[in-house]
């Protein structure tokens, strides 16, 4: 169980890492935290290129930086935490979604909704992940 304290806390690593964001085409800043299994916590921020579809966000950015960091076999994630300098709704997009779940299949998501933060499982977000 992920307490409330822990929730607070991924969500304001978020909002302060996506002031490093690299936003200068959409100037739509968004900042991630995931808790991992045994408690590290990583972040990460949307980092733009002129050739859109290179672009990474935010939720990517953290997890490559764990997998990075720790090898992939001990990035078990736990929960993730997106927010955006718009405060708009913004779920994980698709592509995240999927790398996510490689790494996370059971890890509870919040992220910014209509009216506020919305609390989600990956189970829910893509129930039909692909999966090797």
């Amino acid at each position: 169980m992920i307490s409330f304290d822990q929730k607070d806390h991924l969500l304001r690593l978020a909002r302060a890492v996506q002031e490093n964001a690299h936003a200068p085409y959409s100037k739509f800043r968004v900042g991630a935290a995931i808790l991992l299994e045994n408690g590290e916590i990583f972040t990460g921020c949307n980092v733009e290129n002129a050739s859109y579809g290179l672009t990474n966000c935010a939720e990517r950015s953290a997890i490559f930086t764990a997998v990075s960091k720790l090898g992939s076999a001990n990035v078990k994630i736990k929960a993730v935490a997106v927010v955006n300098d718009h405060d708009a709704a913004c779920s994980p997009c698709g592509a995240c979604r999927q790398v996510i779940a490689e790494f996370g299949p059971h890890a509870v998501v919040w992220y910014q909704g209509r009216n506020g933060i919305v609390e989600n499982t990956m189970s829910n977000l893509l129930p039909d992940c692909f999966s090797l």
